[in-house]
């Protein structure tokens, strides 16, 4: 934990595409708030030309320049763990980091999309049937929120990501920490047959990010039985969204999982406790209010 002594902080976000993020505002308003400076850098691996494997050279880079800490979001929250000191339970579990705090010149990972992704769902969809749900991406951001809607009391999560061994690993390790049968792996083609049975979707790749438009399933696949939970927040609403609420189904929007990681996340950075109720306001004016839950 950052030291409370400490009025100044220097923090950053490691990821690609990340130019529209709103994490700089996020923390350095809500700092601004508690008379706190805080400097927040966008270290954006597309726009320095470096790969994804470069995470932990950037890592490096930013605890020897005095960095308190970091955020860190796709493509880098697995592959960054190999160059960590440390990794907090929470991340270690899930085998996916979004926070590094350098703590006496050790990197330590931890997750807080977890929780910031639980904190949302029972905010914005409290009544939404938990029993079958069909989750899209296995990634970073898919081992978060599988574990987060297991943890609310979803009944089984079916799994589904283009990489077919991957699908298969997160439904292997959320097995192993909730229970046989929990959860299971498909492959994308058959994504209409489990959503015309379930009850909810929740979407967890990069599609219908500023640098990935587009929707990541066929539009037809979608009807109003369903609630559609995103993870992307940048835009607040995208393409799947738009398409689901025209269709009359219930939505929850990424940005309440950006607010309450980021909470959790300063609180990491600083030692302070954050105001999320100041933060969700903050990312409905950044953002655009439609689709925010009230």
């Amino acid at each position: 934990m950052a030291q409370d002594a400490k009025d100044s902080y220097l923090v950053g976000l490691i990821g690609a595409g990340i130019g529209p993020s709103l994490s700089p505002a996020l923390h350095e308003r809500e700092a601004d708030r508690q008379g706190l400076r805080c400097l927040y850098r966008l270290i954006d691996i597309d726009t320095l030309g470096v790969p994804p494997e470069a995470v932990g050279d950037l890592v490096r880079a930013a605890r020897d320049l005095g960095f308190d800490g970091l955020n860190i979001t796709h493509p880098c929250k697995q592959l960054v763990i190999g160059h960590l000191d440390a990794l907090a339970p929470q991340a270690e579990a899930l085998g996916a980091v979004n926070t590094v705090v350098f703590e006496g010149g050790r990197a330590v990972g931890h997750n807080t999309d977890v929780t910031g992704f639980a904190a949302s769902f029972a905010r914005g969809l409290p009544d939404a049937r938990l029993e079958r749900v069909v989750q899209l991406g296995a990634g970073g951001a898919g081992a978060a929120v599988a574990h987060a809607m297991l943890t609310l009391g979803a009944g089984r999560i079916t799994v589904v990501d283009a990489l077919s061994d991957r699908a298969a690993a997160l439904a292997g390790a959320l097995n192993r920490h909730f229970g046989a049968g929990r959860a299971v792996a498909a492959a994308p083609d058959a994504s209409a047959t489990l959503l015309s049975h379930a009850d909810g979707l929740v979407h967890a790749t990069p599609t219908g990010m500023a640098a990935h438009p587009g929707l990541p399933l066929p539009a037809e696949l979608l009807h109003p039985g369903l609630w559609i939970a995103e993870v992307v927040y940048r835009p607040l609403e995208t393409e799947l969204l738009r398409t689901a609420r025209a269709l009359g189904c219930a939505t929850l929007d990424g940005g309440g999982m950006a607010v309450f990681q980021a909470a959790d996340a300063f609180r990491l950075f600083t030692g302070r406790e954050p105001d999320s109720t100041r933060m969700l306001a903050d990312i409905a004016e950044l953002a655009g209010a439609v689709g925010t839950p009230g």
